[in-house]
């Protein structure tokens, strides 16, 4: 009885992938009066912070949406800074990624990003692939409906060339199609700064995934926000369109 006992007094496991967009970063900056590319870099250290919550919490992918495909439009100079993160992000954090256990895999549109960068996604994701203990996913270049997109022109080539029915088009392979495919939908989809939207991110991968929107900037985040939400996300009832 005692066992059962201690085996209800567990917490619930977390949530196996969690998503997050992170924003505010700006936002951040401006209200210390400091310049935008201030709020980048500590946004960067709060993605450390992310990291280690995600390991020391048992989540098992970790999911964040660093630049978008619409983010090109932002001024240049602001563009070159997030690109000089990212490399330095790539160039000092994985060594300890690695060490950690954290397998690292980028999702987006490679073509516009630097061919030195991404030289160093591709030396990342080779040196971290046999890592298990966390698969963190960096979302750069990244659009929902660019990937979507992209999906039906390749379903569509095959169909063209008679290697595909339509009629064999179904949710699996469409999933095999995309980019995260090997990967598990986001369970939890975290947004900070208190915007309420998804900005084009993993529109069909968060088809049933539990949103949890912080009033707090990306800057500021740290492992008991994350706790925050997980702890919102359990208190849902996941139905999946039936009756629980």
């Amino acid at each position: 009885m005692e066992a059962l006992q201690s085996r209800s007094d567990q917490p619930p496991p977390p949530p196996v992938h969690v998503a997050i967009i992170m924003d505010g970063n700006g936002r951040w900056a401006k209200a210390r009066g400091l310049p935008r590319t201030a709020g980048h870099k500590r946004g960067a250290e709060a993605v450390r912070a992310a990291v280690k919550g995600a390991v020391e919490l048992g989540i098992s992918t970790l999911t964040l949406f660093g630049f978008s495909a619409e983010n090109w439009k932002r001024p240049l100079g602001e563009v070159r800074d997030l690109m000089g993160l990212l490399r330095l992000y790539l160039r000092n954090e994985v060594r300890e990624l690695h060490r950690n256990g954290v397998r690292l895999r980028v999702v987006g549109e490679r073509d516009r990003l630097d061919p030195d960068i991404v030289s160093l996604i591709e030396e990342a994701e080779a040196k971290t692939a046999a890592n298990g203990k966390l698969t963190l996913v960096l979302a750069l270049n990244y659009g929902g409906r660019q990937e979507l997109v992209r999906v039906a022109q390749a379903l569509a080539r095959q169909a063209v060339a008679g290697t595909l029915s339509p009629d064999d088009i179904d949710d699996d392979m469409v999933a095999r199609h995309l980019q995260t495919a090997g990967i598990s939908d986001p369970d939890l989809l975290i947004r900070t700064s208190g915007e309420k939207r998804i900005s084009n991110f993993l529109l069909w991968q968060c088809a049933y995934a539990e949103m949890v929107f912080l009033d707090v900037l990306w800057p500021d985040f740290s492992k008991d926000h994350l706790e925050q939400a997980i702890r919102d996300f359990h208190g849902r009832d996941r139905r999946y369109g039936a009756i629980s």
